[in-house]
């Protein structure tokens, strides 16, 4: 890296752009100086200038161009990311960039991946060819997701058969299956809802990496490290695909040495895959009114918060499978927790936290570190280590709560539209198989003549609508509590088969759910021991997290006032517990008044503050991209 910025700054004074290499005397330096370093970033600039006529002129190359050209050409994705970046710090070029596709995805998780895989497939079947991009917001693939997961591989036999054979990073099958109630210090076993036979305990982190390389041998464009920051329309206020946020802005709005115009990622097709509370998403729902359009109730979420660890071989039993409910949580709260062990003697343990809960004192980063002090948990973590944390919230509206899915111009997705099956705590099988029904809606729509809206069609035809059917009741039955869920939960399964006449509904949005602090005794949590539970900042840097600090908040107070007025004297300050990365703290200012501090480099992307705030206050919006956590197994 520093030989290939030294090319450039050689050659290229203050006031000097790329225009400077229009001359073959220019081309030839660059060639000879980049050619006599053995440097991985020499060797990929020579590659391109090598192929240049003696009168290029490399400014009117596009640095989007750049991007194309050196990906295509099997340069790992940060790589490609460094050397675009140079390129662009050097150009004075001031006109914003604009590439066109075919098909644009938002977000390289496991809809957004399945949906361009499926699209190139059909380009071969079909002998045609369509360009498709991906754009992820993580530094890289996988970056971003967390998941738990007890996989099921029915989307993946669809998508690509062979995945065994091409050595998916899918090899530890369930071996046991137990579900239990627990108490402060016993567990009691109960009638397992869950049928794992076949299914597979994964990190899906390192799945969608595994897919991320099978979309680009099919020719899918896939560019981390961008994070798409708005929506581009037409005149007819069609979706034309979507801007990526600039870069090298300070926080005072301020133009910084290294800025960069965001780039325009033009698609006659959009597709949204930005997982749960997508931001654009959301922002499309609202504006083209596609819960309205179905009399979609509002969706319902929780917050997962996991960890992954090392523990000792003689306790380790890969694809052993544990769900519990009950303690830690009230009986008025919705939630459990889940053990899986995995290869390599890792294991995967979580706690997932319905976020309609009503006391604002409730803390469910404490709630889990609580968890690992059960006898049934303590026993097995003991003599272990962490290896990884990270937190993350979840749809659990089910069928009710989708959306129509199909805007003008394009469609959502995935996690970002809401397919999770409740009582099955899986999502990505039908994220998967969501992503291919519209890849097909897609091509057909590009080439067939038809409309979008077959996607929608296509959806309530497949096997994720009978899933989400038969579990439609079951997250609802616990609108009222533990007992009364269980009961009604248990009805339906095992009598009804999740066919009962009646679809019931969700209670008040999540936000509203929160009691004021009055109604409340605040909770006194443990303290951390060190060994097992730990406070934020540790976790936080097993996260991998990281942001530009210098960079415009990325989350936002719609009223300023608020936090003090109202979340502070009212609610006694739910942000400083909910978040479970110590994003939002109250500290005294010089006049010893607390004020809110917004710690945003901290974020983990999670998306609970833009759900859970009481006043629907908190705005999450895209950071720089590249930045936020680095998950590589979770």
């Amino acid at each position: 890296m520093p030989h290939f910025r030294s090319i450039f700054s050689k050659f290229k004074s203050p006031n000097k752009s790329l225009s400077a290499f229009t001359s073959s005397s220019s081309l030839h330096y660059l060639r000879a100086n980049a050619s006599t370093s053995g440097s991985h970033f020499s060797s990929l600039i020579s590659d391109f200038v090598q192929k240049q006529p003696n009168n290029a002129n490399l400014s009117k190359f596009p640095s989007g161009n750049w991007l194309k050209y050196f990906s295509l050409r099997g340069y790992s994705r940060g790589t490609v990311r460094s050397c675009v970046d140079l390129v662009r710090r050097f150009s004075s070029e001031a006109e914003r960039e604009s590439i066109e596709y075919d098909v644009v995805i938002i977000g390289a998780g496991p809809a957004g991946l399945s949906a361009a895989i499926r699209l190139k497939q059909m380009c071969r079947e079909k002998g045609v060819d369509l360009s498709v991009c991906v754009v992820e917001k993580g530094a890289e693939v996988g970056a971003h997701i967390l998941s738990g997961n007890v996989f099921e591989p029915r989307a993946l036999d669809e998508l690509i058969p062979t995945w065994k054979e091409d050595e998916a990073p899918i090899s530890v099958p369930v071996t046991s299956d137990k579900f239990q109630f627990l108490t402060k210090n016993r567990a009691f076993s109960l009638p397992s809802p869950f049928n794992n036979e076949g299914n597979f305990v994964i990190s899906l982190s390192q799945l969608v990496r595994w897919m991320g390389m099978k979309a680009e041998e099919l020719g899918v464009e896939i560019y981390p490290g961008f994070a798409a920051k708005e929506v581009l329309y037409d005149t007819t206020d069609t979706v034309v695909g979507i801007r990526t946020n600039d870069m090298g802005v300070a926080k005072d709005g301020s133009k910084k040495d290294n800025f960069q115009l965001g780039v325009d990622l033009r698609g006659r097709i959009t597709l949204l895959a930005e997982g749960c509370r997508g931001s654009i998403s959301e922002k499309l729902i609202k504006k083209y009114s596609l819960r309205e359009k179905v009399n979609a109730q509002h969706q319902t979420y929780a917050l997962g918060i996991k960890e992954v660890w090392e523990i000792d071989e003689d306790k380790h039993d890969p694809g052993a499978v544990l769900h519990t409910l009950g303690w830690p949580l009230n009986h008025k709260t919705y939630g459990g927790s889940f053990l899986y062990h995995m290869k390599d003697r890792q294991i995967s343990i979580g706690l997932v936290v319905a976020l309609n809960y009503q006391n604002p004192f409730l803390n469910p980063y404490e709630e889990f570190q609580k968890l690992k002090h059960h006898p049934v948990i303590k026993e097995l973590l003991e003599g272990g280590t962490v290896v990884q944390y990270g937190a993350r919230t979840l749809n659990e509206g089910g069928l009710q709560s989708v959306p129509y899915p199909v805007f003008p111009g394009g469609a959502i997705i995935g996690c970002s539209a809401g397919f999770l099956n409740v009582p099955k705590i899986k999502g990505t099988h039908t994220a998967m198989k969501s992503g291919m029904l519209a890849a097909e809606a897609a091509f057909d729509t590009l080439h067939g003549g038809l409309k979008m809206d077959v996607y929608w069609d296509s959806l309530r035809g497949s096997w994720i609508w009978e899933e989400l059917y038969r579990a439609r009741n079951y997250r609802p039955a616990f609108e009222h509590g533990l007992i009364p869920g269980l009961t009604l939960s248990a009805l339906e399964h095992y009598v009804l088969k999740g066919r009962s006449p009646l679809t019931l509904k969700h209670g008040k949005p999540d936000h509203q759910a929160t009691d004021v602090a009055s109604s409340h005794t605040p909770i006194e949590y443990p303290k951390h021991d060190n060994l097992l539970s730990f406070d934020v900042p540790t976790s936080l840097h097993r996260s991998n997290t990281n942001h530009e600090h210098d960079q415009p908040a990325h989350l936002r107070l719609r009223d300023p006032k608020i936090p003090e007025e109202v979340n502070l004297k009212e609610y006694a300050a739910p942000e400083s517990r909910y978040c479970p990365a110590r994003v939002y703290e109250y500290i005294p200012d010089e006049n010893n008044q607390m004020k809110l501090q917004i710690n945003a480099q901290n974020c983990l992307h999670c998306k609970a503050c833009d759900i859970k705030d009481p006043k629907q206050n908190i705005e999450w919006s895209v950071p720089e991209g590249g930045g936020g956590p680095g998950y590589s197994v979770m």
